[in-house]
């Protein structure tokens, strides 16, 4: 119910503050007695699509503490020696990846971890409780490595950026095929009528699942990067093939849809809409490393 309750609020509070924007900068008509003015329109898309996809980035690491119920661990005050190791490691990591020190949390949860923030200077890295409890030391130093590469790769202003991209065609051409079949097809000559609304409607949902697909792909090429820099972290590639091979062997924990693509395990939705590669693939391309 938490969660749900916050994806409500969330969505709204995007939502005014969008309608707030385009009210300022006068974008929001795009409809003339004329037809379609598409460069209104495309501004139009671009500031929903790309809106939309940095209010969530920048909100990401509250949303994930909230979500996920995550303890932040003090550095100056950790409270107990697995704490104190966690925040060390991954301090050291940081720096060996010449960024920033990020925030390092607990959550409770089946094997997994996820890394998630605007800026590679001000990140989060969270591990969960069954991941710690179900490997050595090494391995999850192999995973926080992992995490550390996607927020020095800048992976998720990336990602970002390739969704306001996807998202802002999806609303462009939803409309412009709305037009067209009321106009052409329907034969509606005064304003938009229902059925402009209907075919945008349907239209977002099939070309958002088009625009899925694409997203997926980007992100299961920065899973194989991300296991590559821990193995350069790390100075072997050992380490991350006993973690991966480790959570191919048990079921991994399920993260809040929002973060998925940060996290560390697989994804089982089906090989194009896939966020991460099948586990022996990421294994099969780090032992094809020189």
């Amino acid at each position: 119910m938490k969660r749900i309750i916050l994806f409500l609020l969330t969505n709204l509070a995007v939502v005014a503050i969008l309608s707030i924007t385009m009210n300022l900068l006068g974008v929001g008509r795009y409809l003339t007695a004329n037809g379609i003015n598409p460069g209104a329109l495309l501004v139009f898309a671009a500031v929903i699509g790309f809106g939309g996809a940095f209010i969530s980035l920048l909100i990401s690491k509250w949303m994930a503490k909230t979500s996920t119920g995550a303890h932040v661990i003090d550095p100056q005050a950790p409270r107990n020696a697995r704490e104190a190791w966690l925040v060390d490691t991954v301090h050291q990591l940081a720096d060996r990846a010449g960024i920033g020190r990020p925030e390092v949390a607990i959550y409770e949860g089946a094997p997994n971890a996820f890394a998630t923030g605007a800026f590679r200077n001000d990140a989060l890295v969270a591990v969960s409780t069954g991941l710690l409890s179900s490997m050595t030391e090494e391995e999850v130093t192999a995973v926080l490595g992992h995490e550390i590469t996607h927020v020095s790769n800048g992976d998720m202003v990336t990602l970002t950026l390739i969704q306001g991209i996807v998202n802002t065609f999806v609303i462009f051409l939803s409309r412009i095929v709305g037009y067209f079949i009321d106009r052409a097809i329907l034969k509606n000559e005064r304003g938009v009528g229902i059925g402009y609304y209907i075919s945008v409607f349907v239209c977002e949902i099939l070309f958002g699942v088009l625009a899925s697909i694409i997203v997926a792909w980007f992100s299961r090429q920065r899973e194989f990067r991300a296991d590559a820099g821990s193995a350069r972290l790390l100075g072997s590639r050992d380490p991350m093939i006993h973690a991966l091979a480790r959570l191919g062997g048990v079921d991994a924990g399920e993260l809040p849809k929002t973060f998925q693509a940060s996290g560390i395990a697989g994804n089982a939705l089906g090989a194009l809409f896939a966020s991460h590669p099948p586990i022996e693939q990421r294994i099969n391309a780090l032992r094809q490393q020189a």
